[in-house]
């Protein structure tokens, strides 16, 4: 992006807080009638399913700011996403490696099995919670025919992030279009490409891929867009601003604004936050933290807003071994330093950690995806 480009920063599925409001059905502009509002989860949550929560915040905001680095770039970025991809992978982790990507995402003391419960039961509970939202999270496992994998590692893989395993021949070029056709499907053509090639010491790549596409509670009308500056870092700038005015959820805080934009029956929503005049976009992402966000969450008045938000597309992509080092991941990363025994005994390492993602937000809603690839490769043998 250059400099003049409008900064927007976004992330795809954060924040699980599971508040859920308990008013009434609405009306959608139009004459459509809006379905009920979700008003209670469809059973009380696990403990392990509560620490993936707590966990899965946490790790939003630490990775959002260690991504949003460069102040004229535009952002997004799906932690839950990075989250998968890495829950599985630590299922093969031992000793300090453990304990660092443990850490790193959130976890704290947390055992292993209450993890791997907690993500399988979430993800059941996400895909459900509205009818109206096509929520799609999926999981997969390419490793090189020529690497003996632990069938344990392969056996939790199936059963707590419902993955599908494949031998593939990594030498062969069919390899790679056989795991961007399955990155893909899973992200309905949003992101078609994961992986550009399986380099020669690449034994096994671990994907996680999250689609999103949900049609606003209160559509925009769109006639209502405009022409109109958008008020970027760099500049005005010129975009397509939709307009609604109505009751919405709202906070004005010291540092920014915020409002609520639900999808469907509410289980899902779009929260804008705008700095105040005078107060960066850099200042307000650094600032953003788990706990403080849930309580400003919880402090959202529903209110009469006269709302402008730009209509825009966008795509981003990242390698973020270092944003990962950074949150004390580091050991996963070195070549013979490494402990991943428990998906084979041979030494192995993270060589990278890839994402790449897609959104559209317009009159109609949002659709989004993202997909992240854990690339593991095999110490190289000394000369």
């Amino acid at each position: 992006m250059s400099r003049s480009a409008p900064i927007l920063r976004y992330i795809l599925l954060p924040a699980l807080a599971f508040t859920l409001s308990c008013a009434g059905g609405t009306t959608e502009p139009g004459g459509g009638d809006a379905p009920p509002l979700l008003d209670a989860l469809p059973r009380p949550l696990t403990a392990g399913e509560q620490s993936i929560v707590g966990a899965a915040n946490d790790f939003s905001f630490s990775l959002f700011k260690a991504v949003n680095s460069s102040p004229d770039s535009n952002v997004f970025t799906s932690p839950l996403s990075a989250s998968f991809a890495l829950g599985m992978t630590m299922n093969g982790a031992a000793g300090t490696t453990y304990d660092q990507m443990r850490s790193a995402l959130g976890f704290g003391t947390t055992s292993e099995a209450e993890i791997n419960g907690g993500y399988k039961g979430l993800v059941a509970m996400l895909r459900g919670l509205d009818p109206q939202v096509d929520l799609r999270i999926a999981n997969s496992i390419w490793y090189d025919k020529t690497q003996a994998v632990n069938p344990s590692f392969v056996e939790t893989s199936r059963n707590y992030f419902d993955a599908q395993v494949t031998a593939l021949v990594f030498s062969d070029p069919a390899s790679v279009t056989k795991i961007n056709d399955w990155v893909s499907a899973a992200t309905a053509q949003k992101i078609p490409k994961i992986v550009d090639a399986l380099e020669q010491d690449l034994v096994m790549v671990l994907v996680n891929a999250i689609y999103f596409k949900g049609s606003w509670r209160e559509r925009f009308d769109p006639a209502q867009t405009i022409d109109a500056p958008f008020h970027g870092v760099a500049g005005d700038q010129p975009a397509k601003l939709m307009h609604r005015t109505g009751t919405m959820g709202h906070l004005s805080t010291t540092d920014y604004d915020a409002v609520d934009l639900p999808y469907g029956n509410s289980a899902f929503t779009m929260t804008v936050v705008l700095p105040q005049a005078g107060t960066s976009v850099e200042a307000v992402a650094s600032s953003l933290q788990s706990e403080a966000w849930s309580t400003a969450m919880g402090q959202l008045r529903t209110v009469d807003v006269d709302l402008y938000l730009p209509r825009f597309r966008m795509e981003w992509s990242r390698t973020m071994n270092d944003d990962l080092k950074s949150l004390g991941m580091r050991d996963a990363f070195v070549d013979g330093g490494a402990d991943f025994s428990r998906i084979a005994p041979n030494g192995l390492f993270i060589s990278y950690v890839k994402q790449k993602s897609y959104v559209d937000v317009n009159e109609e809603g949002t659709e989004a995806a993202a997909a992240t690839a854990v690339g593991i490769s095999v110490t190289s043998a000394p000369q």
